[in-house]
C-alpha cells in the first residue's frame, strides 16, 4: 500500500510542472535590433502571462497601423516602473523594441517613452538609441 502510494505520488510530479513548460521564450524576436517607434496607444492589457501594448503608428503612406508589443510579466512590468493606468487609448508614446523574426508588425518592448517625459521598461535606465 506505501509503496503504491509513492509512486501515485511521483507519477503526479510532471502533471505540477506543466505549467511552466507552457510558457514560450522570446526566440521569435530579433534581439539584435533595436527599432524605436512614435505611436498613440490603441489599447493596454494588463494581464498575465504577459502584459501588452498595441500602437497605432503610421506606415510609409502615413496611414495609422497596429503595432503589437509584448512585455513581461505584471509583476515584472511593475518593476520598470508601468501600472494598469500608466497609459490609456489616445496617448503619445514612442517605443523601442527588439521586432519579430518573422517582420510582423510587432516586437517585444525594451522602453517605452510616454508623453510626460517618463522612460518605462525593462531597460528604461540605459540611454535611448541614437536616431
Amino acid at each position: 500500500m506505501k509503496v503504491c502510494v509513492i509512486a501515485s505520488a511521483l507519477a503526479g510530479f510532471p502533471l505540477l510542472a506543466a505549467p511552466a513548460l507552457a510558457h514560450h521564450s522570446f526566440a521569435m524576436f530579433d534581439p539584435d535590433q533595436l527599432i524605436t517607434k512614435p505611436g498613440v496607444v490603441k489599447e493596454f492589457e494588463w494581464t498575465n502571462p504577459h502584459v501588452w501594448l498595441h500602437v497605432l503608428a503610421p506606415d510609409a503612406s502615413g496611414k495609422p497601423v497596429e503595432w503589437s508589443f509584448e512585455m513581461q510579466a505584471t509583476a515584472q512590468a511593475s518593476s520598470g516602473g508601468w501600472k494598469p493606468d500608466t497609459v490609456k487609448p489616445g496617448d503619445k508614446v514612442t517605443v523601442e523594441f527588439h521586432p519579430l523574426k518573422d517582420g510582423s508588425r510587432g516586437g517585444e518592448l525594451v522602453a517605452a517613452t510616454l508623453s510626460d517625459g517618463r522612460r518605462l521598461g525593462s531597460q528604461a535606465n540605459r540611454p535611448p538609441p541614437a536616431r
